[in-house]
C-alpha cells in the first residue's frame, strides 16, 4: 500500500512537472469573449507591479492579475468609440519599447568585463601620467582687506584655529576655520589659486573672492589615490554605455533621412493644447 502511495506521489508530481514545462508564454489562461489573455500578457502585468506587491505569494498575485486583466478587457471591448489619444499612445509606447529593446541590447554587447577592464586601465594610466592633489586647509573669512591683513600679521604668532573662532564670519569659523580635505575645483577659483601656491604650515596674504576677504593656513597636502575598479565599476559602465548608445544613433542619422521643421514653423504653445487629441 506504501509502495502504490509513492509511487502515484511520483505519477502525480511527474504530470504536474511535465505540465509546467509544457505552458509557456502563449498558454491560455482566461477569454473574455473571443479575447483570449495568455501567460505572457500576465507576466508583463507582474513585472510592472510596484515592489511592494513581492509580499504577495504568487497565487495571491496569480488571482490578482487575472482578474485585472479580465476586467481591463471588458471595460476595453465596451469602447465603441476609440479616441485618437489612444491610437496615439500605443504608438508612443511601441517606439519606445522597440528603442529599449535595442539600447539593452546595445549596452550588453558593449559592457564587457574587458570593456570595463580597459577603460580602467586608461584611468590609472591617467592618474600616473597627471597626478593629483588634495588639500587640507584652514581659512579665515572678513569683510575687507583691512581686517583680513591685521588676521593674517596675528596670524604669524597666534593659534590659527583660536584666530577663526574669534574673527572669521563664515560658517567654518566655530570650528577653528577648518575645511577638511578637498581637491582642485572644489573651491573658488581665487582661493584654489592661492592654496596651490603655498608651502604647507603657511599662512597666506589676504585674498579677495566672492565671499569677502580670506586669510588661508595650508595644513597639508596628499596625493590623490587612484580608485579601486569597483569604486569606477558602474561609472565606467554607465560612459560605455552611453557611448554605445550614442555611437549606435549617429550611425542610424547618417544612413535615415530625417525632416525637421524649421524654426518656428510650429507653435511650441501646442504640446500643451489636449484639445487637439478631441475628434
Amino acid at each position: 500500500m506504501n509502495r502504490l502511495t509513492a509511487l502515484m506521489g511520483a505519477a502525480v508530481i511527474a504530470g504536474s512537472a511535465q505540465t509546467a514545462a509544457a505552458q509557456d508564454a502563449s498558454t491560455v489562461v482566461a477569454t473574455v469573449g473571443e479575447t483570449k489573455i495568455t501567460l505572457g500578457e500576465m507576466i508583463i502585468a507582474r513585472a510592472q507591479l510596484p515592489a511592494q506587491y513581492d509580499q504577495f505569494p504568487a497565487d495571491v498575485l496569480f488571482e490578482g492579475i487575472v482578474d485585472q486583466l479580465v476586467q481591463q478587457e471588458l471595460l476595453a471591448a465596451s469602447l465603441t468609440d476609440v479616441p485618437s489619444r489612444v491610437a496615439l499612445s500605443l504608438a508612443n509606447e511601441e517606439r519606445s519599447l522597440k528603442a529599449g529593446e535595442v539600447i539593452n541590447a546595445l549596452t550588453g554587447e558593449a559592457v564587457t568585463e574587458e570593456a570595463v577592464q580597459a577603460r580602467y586601465d586608461e584611468i590609472i594610466a591617467e592618474f600616473e601620467a597627471n597626478p593629483a592633489t588634495e588639500y587640507n586647509a584652514s581659512h579665515l573669512l572678513v569683510e575687507t582687506e583691512e581686517e583680513a591683513q591685521a588676521a593674517a600679521e596675528r596670524a604669524a604668532d597666534e593659534d590659527f584655529a583660536a584666530l577663526a573662532m574669534e574673527l572669521s564670519t563664515g560658517p567654518s569659523g566655530p570650528n577653528g576655520g577648518e575645511l577638511g580635505w578637498f581637491g582642485t575645483g572644489a573651491m573658488v577659483p581665487e582661493f584654489e589659486a592661492a592654496v596651490v601656491d603655498m608651502e604647507v604650515g603657511a599662512v597666506s596674504a589676504p585674498v579677495q573672492t566672492q565671499f569677502g576677504w580670506h586669510v588661508i593656513k595650508l595644513n597639508d597636502t596628499r596625493p590623490v589615490a587612484a580608485p579601486d575598479l569597483e569604486e569606477v565599476r558602474s561609472e565606467i559602465s554607465s560612459a560605455i554605455q552611453e557611448e554605445a548608445i550614442t555611437a549606435r544613433i549617429a550611425e542610424l542619422r547618417d544612413a535615415t533621412a530625417i525632416t525637421l521643421p524649421e524654426a518656428g514653423e510650429i507653435d511650441a504653445e501646442l504640446l500643451n493644447n489636449l484639445e487637439l487629441l478631441e475628434p
